[in-house]
């Protein structure tokens, strides 16, 4: 690099970490899973054994994702350096190669699935409320089959429930002009209590570790830095929202 100096320009050394720190909470976002972890391992067949299966599934899913966000970050820096964008796929500023909408196409088809995956545990409760709280409206309970007689069936309930959350969501969605930050932000919220937080505290109950031995403090050793540092996410993502509103435009996505 011949004495150059490199990095991302930002005003002080102050604004580099908090850079650092959303980066961070970008990054959490894409392992925040495990809140469909149990949905989705309770749908898998037996034999083999459903926790095999999905730590093989665990396995090639955080390989993967670590594979892309390593390769995203490495040459996405090389090919742009410091002018790097938030959003690869939209900010090259070229539009034309085939692949390039093939690449976004792909994230739609992505989103629309992944979409489908978070959001069952959501339907799936209000539902279950709904039906418990008026277990005599037709509206909520009953399933009309407008094929005559098969598998097929509406709910009338879930159908304006769902189409209402989904539209309130999308608008949503569109307001959030910053996309890193809000990014960042979710990340931070979910990742710690989710992902680290209580699958740790299920497998001291479950296992009945006793409490300062050896195996509780190596247990709970990386979910306090995991902890530090969704504080730390969750400070820099809200410092980023607080400056991007200065200069904010309704509708107009922020990268």
């Amino acid at each position: 690099m011949g004495g150059t100096a490199i990095g991302v320009d930002v005003a002080s050394s102050a604004q580099k970490i908090w850079l650092t720190l959303q980066a961070l909470g970008n990054i959490a976002f894409a392992y925040s899973y495990s809140m469909v972890l149990i949905e989705i391992q309770d749908t898998v067949k037996a034999p083999p054994a459903e926790n095999k299966t999905m730590r093989k599934a665990n396995l090639m899913g955080v390989s993967t994702t670590t594979a892309f966000y390593m390769l995203c970050g490495c040459l996405g820096y090389a090919a742009f350096g410091n002018a790097a964008p938030g959003n690869m796929l939209t900010g090259f500023g070229f539009y034309e190669p085939f692949w390039l909408n093939f690449a976004n196409v792909c994230i739609v088809v992505h989103l629309v699935g992944a979409y489908q995956v978070y959001c069952q545990p959501i339907y799936a409760a209000v539902e279950s409320w709904a039906a418990a709280r008026w277990p005599e409206s037709d509206f909520v309970v009953r399933r009309y089959h407008p094929f005559g007689a098969g598998k097929f069936s509406i709910n009338m309930f879930r159908l304006a429930w769902r189409t209402a959350f989904v539209v309130v969501s999308t608008v949503l969605a569109i307001l959030l002009p910053f996309f890193n930050d809000i990014l960042g932000l979710l990340g931070a919220l979910g990742f710690w209590p989710l992902t680290v937080y209580l699958p740790v505290e299920m497998y001291i109950r479950q296992s009945k570790v006793k409490r300062s031995s050896w195996k509780w403090v190596a247990l709970q050793s990386p979910s306090f830095v995991c902890f530090a540092v969704t504080v730390g996410v969750t400070v820099a993502s809200v410092q980023g929202i607080t400056q991007s509103l200065k200069n904010y435009v309704p509708f107009k996505t922020k990268l």
